[in-house]
C-alpha cells in the first residue's frame, strides 16, 4: 500500500541524522571524515547514508543486518554493507548474551566466521520472537480490505466511463417485419457497431433506426457504493498501527490544535525509541573504527533535534530562565540597596 510506504519513509527521515563525537577532541577530524567519507554499498558513502537503509529493513522486517568491511591488506575499515535480512538466523551461543550468526544458501545453513563484524538489531525482540517482529505486523489483514475496496472503485469507474449499451429491436405484429427481423437485427448491430467505432476515433456518427428499437445502458440504474468510510476506517487502523500523524500524510481529517501537538509528541516518542535502537550499532562502527586507528578512546552519538518545535521549546526555556535570573538579580540588588539605606539610618 502507498500509503505504508510513505509512513516508513517518514519515519526514516524523520528520525533525524547524527554526529559521532569522540572523547579524544585530537581524534575528532578524522572521525568526521570517516562519517562523511565511508564507502556504503556499491555506490553510496556515509555512515548516514547506511543506518537509512538499515532503519528502513528493521522497520519492514522487524530485522536490520549489516557488515563491516575490513580490508585485509591494510587493516583500515574499508566500508560498511546492508545485508539481506531475510537470508540470517541469529541463534543462542554458549551463554544467552552470545549470538551465534548463520547464513542461508539453499537449505543448509553456514555459521560466520567473524560475528564481531555483525551489525544485527532486532524490533520488538521477545523470547516468543528473538529474530524481531516486522511493523507492518497486523496490517496485511487491513490492507487487503483496502485492496479490495479499491479494486472495486477502479472497476465501477471503468464500467460508468467505458459505457455499456443494450440495443433491443421488437418487430411488430405485422408478417413482413417478423419474417424480416433476423436481417434487421443484423443490420442494426453493425450500425450499432459502426458508430461506436467511429466515435472511438473521434468521428461522431448518428444512428437511425426503423421500428421499435430499444437502447439502453448497462449498469446504469446501480449506484456506486459510498466507500468514504470503511476507507477511513481502514485508514484509521493502518496510520495508528504506524503512528503517524494523518497531516504529515496530507490527510485532512478533523483535528484541533492541540490533537496535532499532542500527536507529535507521541511520534516523538516512537523516534526516540528507534535512536535507541539504531545508537549501539553508531557506536559499534565509531569505536571499530577508532579501534583500527590504534585508539582506545570512547565517543558518544549525538542526535539532533527532531523538529522546529522542540528548537521553539528549548529558545522559550532558555528565555524564560534568563528572564527568571534577571529578575532574581535585580531583587537581590534591591534587597542590598534597602539593607545598606537601613545600615546609615542606624549609624545616624
Amino acid at each position: 500500500m502507498p500509503v505504508i510506504d510513505a509512513c516508513i519513509g517518514k519515519i526514516v527521515r524523520l528520525v533525524g541524522n547524527f554526529r559521532l563525537v569522540a572523547k579524544d577532541e585530537r581524534l575528532q577530524e578524522r572521525l568526521d571524515y570517516f562519517c562523511d567519507n565511508v564507502k556504503v554499498n556499491t555506490s553510496g558513502y556515509s555512515i548516514g547514508t547506511f543506518i537509512t537503509t538499515y532503519l528502513d529493513n528493521l522497520l519492514t522486517y522487524g530485522k536490520a543486518v549489516g557488515e563491516i568491511i575490513i580490508d585485509s591488506q591494510s587493516g583500515e575499515l574499508s566500508g560498511l554493507a546492508n545485508a539481506d535480512s531475510t537470508l540470517l538466523r541469529v541463534k543462542k551461543g554458549k551463554s544467552p548474551l552470545e549470538a551465534r550468526y548463520f547464513l542461508l544458501d539453499s537449505s543448509n545453513e553456514i555459521e560466520l566466521t567473524h560475528p564481531e563484524r555483525i551489525l544485527c538489531s532486532m524490533l520488538s525482540e521477545s523470547p516468543k520472537n528473538p529474530e524481531g517482529v516486522s511493523l507492518l505486523r497486523g496490517l496485511p489483514c487491513f490492507s487487503g480490505l483496502l485492496s479490495k475496496i479499491y479494486r472495486c472503485i477502479g472497476q465501477n469507474f471503468d464500467r460508468v466511463g467505458n459505457v455499456r449499451y443494450a440495443v433491443t429491436y421488437k418487430p411488430s405484429s405485422d408478417i413482413g417485419d417478423r419474417a424480416f427481423a433476423k436481417e434487421r437485427a443484423q443490420q442494426i448491430a453493425k450500425e450499432w457497431a459502426d458508430g461506436m467505432n467511429s466515435a472511438r476515433s473521434g468521428c461522431v456518427k448518428d444512428f437511425v433506426a426503423v421500428g421499435d428499437v430499444d437502447i439502453k445502458v448497462i449498469g446504469a440504474d446501480n449506484q456506486i457504493i459510498d466507500t468514504e468510510i470503511p476507507v477511513r476506517q481502514l485508514m484509521q487502523q493502518l496510520i495508528s498501527k504506524l503512528s503517524i500523524p494523518p497531516f504529515l500524510l496530507g490527510l485532512n481529517w478533523s483535528s484541533t490544535e492541540r490533537m496535532s501537538t499532542q500527536q507529535v509528541d507521541i511520534l516523538t516518542s516512537e523516534l526516540e525509541y528507534y535512536r535507541r535502537i539504531l545508537t549501539p550499532v553508531i557506536r559499534k562502527i565509531g569505536k571499530t573504527f577508532l579501534a583500527l586507528e590504534g585508539s582506545d578512546s570512547d565517543l558518544e552519538v549525538v542526535w539532533s533535534n527532531i523538529n522546529l518545535q522542540d528548537e521553539t521549546e528549548l529558545a522559550k526555556a532558555r528565555l524564560y530562565k534568563a528572564q527568571a535570573e534577571e529578575i532574581e538579580l535585580r531583587n537581590r540588588k534591591t534587597r542590598e540597596e534597602a539593607g545598606y539605606e537601613d545600615t546609615i539610618l542606624a549609624q545616624r
